[in-house]
């Protein structure tokens, strides 16, 4: 193992800070409940006239999922008035956290009186919000691109507050450069990185994903693809083993998170499934084992890193499933906490990316928990073959010459070879 500047070290540690961040519900509606707040903010009062525009992956992730707090109720004009009447933007993606059902009243009033107008914006950027206001003769715009909280223009009454001219070439992702990640570094790092400066980060994923994925286990949310997987042990159905505990525990998460549970996450690349992914199998796994706290923590650090560096790659919002993306992440960090050297890990990545690389990305909704039980299906069964010598190789249909080569080839898939999946799958949900 190679030694690791301190440079380098600080450079993945604000990778990690920027990536892994609490949000309330599905990220996309709290985004546009976000900009909604921000309108406000900017107008200065609530608005009379509300145009919405916002790119072809937004409706895609907000017309089926259930906005927190709200009682229940689902997509893009419920998410805006939210955040006009109730939110704050000071917040970020807990926008809409402390609404109550006081505030939905007044919500619903609004959405009664106030114009709502939807555009479908024709941007090559996937993920596009715009709202624009008015309130007689005042007027506010504001505008992300990129990530959900990034701030790329704000207008008021005509005159520009903000503006920052992102483009696709230039800012794919996030602001710290991510180009230095790579399995081999996420796994030195994983193994001698000092605990205490990922320890408190890592503390609240695990709090917090855990009760969410509690509350998934214990009460009635989406199809509970989660607790359905318990009562299968429970009959004798399935087998009481670590597999298949760690695949209902990450899918009860997104169980509850798609229906509206109020309970925030630890998101991870933009998205609460992935953050639920990339650190729900791996806790279970770690407790059902009795690994210490700090096996457990490197872990996770390992799971969520090598879920940014292959989401990279493919780009915020896409055809292709972010989960799998964190399967694969999950399949390293199940092969490291298991004892599995670099070379093991890294032929888990692969295995798991080679399996379930056509899972398709056809929006926010309950049956996102099904495909994260997939997905931490597929990468148990990558980490165990892996452990077994049993790799696919490169040529193996798109498995590279190694995991940086195949998680390249990922990437020019997802961007480039799903962009008219992306549309054909936004058509069909639209028609």
């Amino acid at each position: 193992m190679m030694p690791i500047d301190q440079e380098t070290i600080e450079k993945v540690l604000r990778i990690l800070n920027e990536e892994i961040v609490p949000a309330q519900g599905c990220t996309e509606p709290i985004a546009i409940a976000l900009v909604a707040a921000k309108v406000r903010e900017v107008l200065g009062e609530l608005p009379e006239r509300v145009k919405i525009f916002v790119s072809g992956n937004i409706i895609k992730n907000v017309k089926s999922v259930v906005v927190p707090n709200s009682g229940g109720m689902i997509g893009i004009e419920a998410a805006a008035a939210m955040g006009l009447v109730a939110g704050d933007c000071k917040k970020d993606l807990m926008v809409i956290s402390e609404v109550t059902g006081q505030d939905m009243v007044a919500v619903r009033e609004y959405l009664e009186k106030a114009s709502f107008e939807i555009i479908h914006e024709n941007t090559p950027v996937k993920l596009y919000v715009r709202i624009e206001a008015s309130s007689g003769d005042k007027s506010a715009l504001v505008e992300i691109q990129y990530l959900h909280t990034n701030l790329t223009r704000v207008v008021r009454d005509g005159q520009v507050l903000l503006d920052r001219g992102f483009s696709p070439e230039n800012f794919n992702t996030t602001q710290e450069d991510r180009s230095i990640l790579s399995v081999r570094l996420i796994y030195d790092l994983a193994k001698s990185i000092d605990l205490a400066l990922i320890r408190p980060l890592f503390e609240q994923v695990i709090e917090l994903n855990s009760a969410i994925a509690d509350e998934g286990l214990r009460n009635t949310y989406g199809v509970n693809i989660g607790s359905s997987i318990v009562k299968n042990i429970e009959q004798g159905i399935y087998g009481d083993d670590i597999r298949n505990r760690c695949a209902s525990y990450a899918a009860a998460g997104s169980d509850a998170r798609m229906s509206g549970c109020p309970l925030p996450v630890m998101t991870t690349s933009g998205s609460g499934n992935q953050g639920m992914t990339a650190s729900l199998p791996v806790i279970k796994c770690a407790r059902m084992k009795g690994f210490s706290d700090e096996r457990l923590i490197r872990a996770l650090f390992l799971s969520h890193l090598c879920t940014v560096h292959i989401k990279t790659q493919v780009g915020r919002l896409s055809a292709y499933c972010g989960a799998m993306c964190a399967a694969a992440g999950v399949s390293g960090a199940i092969t490291f906490l298991l004892g599995g050297d670099y070379a093991t890990v890294a032929h888990a990545i692969i295995n798991t990316l080679g399996n379930i690389s056509g899972v398709i990305c056809d929006g926010a909704k309950p049956s996102c928990a099904m495909k994260i039980a997939t997905g931490i299906y597929a990468a148990f069964d990558s980490a165990t073959l892996a452990a077994c010598h049993k790799d696919l190789h490169g040529g193996d249909g798109i498995v590279g010459s190694d995991v940086e080569a195949t998680i390249r080839n990922i990437g020019e898939l997802a961007s480039a070879g799903m962009k008219q999946t992306d549309e054909i799958i936004l058509k069909i949900m639209t028609s």
